[in-house]
């Protein structure tokens, strides 16, 4: 366990004191809900493009990407490869919907078209799979701390939670956008630091690290092999459109931000911007990873044995480092995953007002009870989110864990919404059915390698899909169950 100098301890300190400060600033001004979840509309685009760059990143990926690197190799990359084709169907498609229909709900939609029971659904799929992220995040951001401190993971998660609510509760999205806008900043320059910090301590340099990279197919993107039931570049990438499509297409994350621009071009801006800064930044995370990989394979003796892949990356940030270094990098982990949660917990905020407590308990609230409500939803959301990350503590790689539940947690609600918009005469009954249909192939998908080892198999015929597939699949058998009905029944009754 390393001990913290005392100019890195201040550095990272004067970091949370700054961008606490920073968002609760914000809080000052004469607001309504209106300010808190779209900005009044006064966010620049560039902002607002750092803000969807930073959803995107977060501890998730500044300990999660590199581990996943370390441990095998840049498979996990080809998620980032289908971001392109997700953002050219979200600027072309997604963004112009939202900014025409007049509410602050990515779901307000799906009750136009399919009833209450739609928005219902997808607004609470939403809540579980945000619940899930911050988890991972608490607890990926818990780990370089408990190597720097000695500090219990459990004791960090439920601190980091805290700071965050404060800033996200009080703050509202203005705070969120313009602290998204400058720990992203922080993040790229901080990463990109460290990078040169591992090619100028390796033994041999640039040479001897690509020489144990390639030896070893450390940059290998994984089999390309029609396999879906095993990480192949093609079940990586089927999977990451998928998940993409869904957070352009249906998640409040998202969404919140293309209302809060200052007009459509804006907000199509701020999407490619967000969507295709990642890519490099992704890679630059996944080079780190193997760079860690080859520079403890030259020198195995800095690395004690037994040490989890998502821990060595902030050991090499404790032990390696000069002194102000590590401080810098700590504060550039925080960027990331602050941005993330409290992206996640005032767009979730904005979900239970406007999908649960306005619509169907106190539809009559005054500007000033949503703004009460608003920021209880957030203090709410966020002491959950401390709850989770504690659950995430010990398993194997927070990414892999991660990728799995939000899977499970997407319910396939982007097939709902393709049905809707794509399916013009798809009835409420039909797309309800098959909402139905695709809940039972995420559950087949999911459960089946847990089933498989209790014997379950003799007696049910269970899936050979890898259980990331379960997105893809809930979301294609919604669509195709609601179309093939709609066809079939509603063509017979014109008939």
């Amino acid at each position: 366990m390393a001990e913290l100098p005392i100019w890195d301890t201040l550095v990272f300190i004067l970091y949370l004191l700054l961008i606490l400060g920073f968002g609760v600033s914000f809080s000052f001004r004469k607001r309504t809900a209106k300010d808190f979840t779209t900005g009044g509309g006064r966010l620049p685009a560039w902002a607002i493009g750092m803000s969807i760059f930073a959803t995107f990143v977060s501890s998730i990926s500044f300990l999660a990407l590199p581990g996943n690197a370390y441990l095998s190799n840049w498979n996990g990359f080809v998620f980032s490869l289908s971001i392109p084709i997700a953002a050219w169907i979200a600027v072309r498609y997604f963004v112009p919907h939202y900014r025409s229909i007049s509410s602050d709900s990515a779901y307000f939609y799906l009750e136009e078209r399919f009833g209450p029971w739609a928005r219902i659904y997808a607004s609470t799929c939403y809540l579980l799979t945000q619940l899930a992220r911050m988890g991972a995040i608490l607890y990926l951001l818990a780990l370089p701390m408990h190597f720097l401190f000695g500090w219990s993971i459990a004791w960090v998660i439920a601190m980091t939670g805290l700071i965050v609510v404060i800033y996200a509760m009080l703050g509202g999205i203005e705070a969120v956008v313009w602290t998204d806008a400058i720990q992203g900043l922080i993040l790229i320059g901080g990463a990109i630091i460290c990078l040169g910090m591992i090619f100028w301590k390796i033994p041999g340099g640039t040479t001897e690290l690509m020489e144990v990279a390639i030896a070893d197919q450390k940059f290998s993107l994984g089999s390309f092999d029609w396999d879906f039931g095993n990480s192949t570049f093609w079940m990586i990438l089927v999977y990451g459109l998928f998940i993409n499509l869904q957070n352009f297409g249906i998640d409040q994350s998202y969404v919140q931000r293309y209302i809060t621009a200052k007009s459509d071009q804006d907000a199509r801006r701020s999407t490619w911007l967000g969507s295709l800064l990642y890519i490099p930044v992704s890679a630059l995370f996944f080079f780190i990873g193997t760079a860690l990989y080859a520079y403890y394979q030259t020198l195995p003796q800095n690395l004690p044995e037994g040490m989890q892949a998502d821990s060595v990356f902030p050991h090499f940030i404790v032990t390696e480092l000069p002194i102000g270094l590590t401080g810098l990098l700590i504060a550039s982990l925080f960027a990331a995953g602050m941005s993330t949660l409290s992206t996640s917990i005032n767009s979730s905020a904005t979900v239970i007002l406007s999908d649960h407590i306005k619509k169907y308990l106190q539809p009559n609230l005054s500007s000033r009870k949503d703004l009460k409500v608003l920021r209880l939803s957030s203090l709410a959301m966020g002491l959950l989110a401390i709850l989770v990350g504690l659950a995430f503590n010990g398993v194997s790689s927070a990414l892999d864990a991660w990728w799995a539940l939000a899977s499970i947690f997407s319910g396939g609600i982007l097939g709902l919404f393709l049905l809707g918009i794509v399916v013009k005469t798809c009835p409420s009954r039909y797309a309800a059915f098959a909402t139905f249909i695709g809940v039972l192939l995420i559950a087949w998908v999911s459960l089946s390698p847990s089933l498989s080892q209790g014997g379950v198999s003799k007696l049910v015929w269970l899936s050979s899909f890898h259980p990331n597939m379960s997105i893809a699949l809930g979301t294609t058998g919604i669509f195709l169950v609601g179309f093939l009905l709609t066809l079939v029944f509603e063509k017979k009754n014109k008939a």
